[in-house]
């Protein structure tokens, strides 16, 4: 391999002749090889936003030649594009700063703004630090790319899966709102209802918790550019911050805004810590239903049996004909991940200590890859599942007849202690709950009336 030498404040490294990167990202390189989670692309997108953000508005301030700016420019959009993918190599595991990772891109948009510079016959030197990173700190900028991150990733990926799932459940909640089936607590048999409002139960979780993802999402939206090193702006121009706002809000077609206290918004991740905290919601929301739908389908004969899902592929090396709820398993598993993403979240965001929080590229990283995971898992889980639920009304109207736990609508008429003895009757005997209540003296009529299935489902 061909190498150049490349000089930074601590001496001279070699670098691979092919990388656009420089110094600062080869030493990261070299002394983070740790695991193998790197630094999620999608970070690496909203850094090229955040860099030609910040060349449009220290050109405007008179602080960048409009010749740089325009070789900046074009390079951000190229990684936009997804051209350099490739130079952007580092580890999550690295300065808790992400200061290495800045710079990885800092030296690669040099690089790259010098080649597109003298392509124009405008050759000419651009510094990572005194050029790309003018008016910065990645104590800002980090900071800043973790929620604009956050809201692209949530808005692109995780609410428009959340859509999808609801309007299929409401559609099966609506095509299943006749059918009385009994109910449970304590996985033990309840009052009925119909599997249409259990379904819409289902529905009204995904809603909520889209509903509560998007008021603590505004809270992102506050972005600490502006700040550099510890929150006083040192090395700033005036109204850079607000600018840098207006500007990043037209470029991404999201608002975003100063923040009003930049101390905070360096060191604190309690923005972050919240919104991940609705994702733990949504997690534990679509576990539960996820395990609801597998318990309804279990069997096919000697389990509940009460809906069918689709059969999407064997499910067993040795167990002829077995299905298993495999859709239902995988959901169940990345809910499990993403909680406990969120207690590496949590401690994450406690470690802010003086000026600048030092957990912020593992907070990125956990982040996006629970983002990607729930919106993946939804798709999946309601394309290849919920989307395919059907009734087995036979086996529904089996259990609901032979319920005990119908004898609660004969409460109001007889009372509590009088239903219980004819329940346990019933099952003493071996007979119909119709059968022991008129051997136990209620008449007919009034029994028919009070039990019928429907109106115990208060439909």
């Amino acid at each position: 391999m061909d190498y150049r030498i490349e000089k930074d404040s601590m001496g001279e490294i070699k670098v691979p002749a092919q990388k656009l990167w420089g110094a600062q990202t080869q030493r990261s390189y070299e002394n983070f090889k740790i695991g193998t989670e790197k630094i999620p692309l999608e970070l690496v997108t909203v850094f090229a936003y955040l860099k030609k953000t910040a060349a449009l508005v220290n050109a405007e301030a008179g602080v960048l030649d409009e010749t740089r700016k325009a070789a900046i420019v074009q390079a951000c959009e190229e990684i936009v594009a997804h051209r350099w993918d490739d130079q952007f190599p580092l580890s999550v595991w690295m300065t808790g700063s992400g200061t290495q990772f800045n710079m990885n891109m800092n030296e690669v948009i040099g690089h790259r703004a010098e080649q597109i510079m003298a392509a124009h016959g405008q050759p000419g030197h651009v510094h990572p630090n005194d050029h790309v990173n003018r008016s910065q700190s990645s104590n800002d900028i980090f900071p800043t790319g973790l929620h604009v991150l956050s809201v692209l990733q949530l808005k692109a990926r995780l609410f428009p899966a959340l859509a999808h799932m609801e309007e299929v459940l409401n559609a099966k909640a609506e095509a299943y709102a006749h059918i009385v089936k009994i109910g449970r607590t304590h996985l033990q048999d309840a009052t009925p209802l119909t599997l249409g409002q259990e379904i819409g139960g289902w529905a009204a979780m995904i809603r909520r918790n889209r509903q509560m993802l998007t008021t603590m999402t505004d809270f992102l939206r506050s972005i600490a550019m502006g700040g550099t090193a510890v929150g006083t702006g040192i090395n700033c121009p005036p109204g850079y911050d607000v600018r840098f706002a207006a500007v990043l809000s037209e470029l991404t077609g999201e608002e975003f805004h100063t923040a009003a206290n930049k101390f905070q918004a360096l060191t604190s991740k309690d923005e972050l810590t919240a919104v991940h905290g609705g994702l733990k919601a949504l997690a534990a929301d679509l576990l539960k239903i996820a395990n609801d739908v597998r318990w309804l389908a279990s069997g096919p004969r000697c389990g509940i049996g009460e809906i069918r899902i689709p059969a999407n592929e064997p499910g067993s090396s040795i167990m002829p004909s077995k299905v298993n709820p495999t859709q239902c398993e995988a959901m169940t598993m990345v809910a499990v991940q993403v909680m406990g993403n969120d207690a590496a979240m949590g401690f994450a965001a406690s470690q802010g200590n003086f000026e600048l929080n030092v957990f912020m590229p593992l907070m990125a990283y956990t982040m996006m890859q629970s983002v990607r995971l729930l919106s993946d898992a939804m798709r999946s889980f309601t394309d290849h599942c919920l989307a395919g639920i059907e009734p087995n009304e036979e086996r529904i109207a089996q259990l609901l007849q032979r319920s005990l736990i119908l004898v609660t609508g004969l409460v109001p008429l007889i009372g509590y202690d009088r239903s219980c003895a004819i329940a346990k009757k019933a099952a003493l005997e071996g007979i119909t709950l119709r059968q022991a209540a008129l051997a136990s003296g209620v008449e007919a009529p009034a029994y028919d009336e009070v039990m019928d299935p429907k109106k115990l489902a208060r439909m």
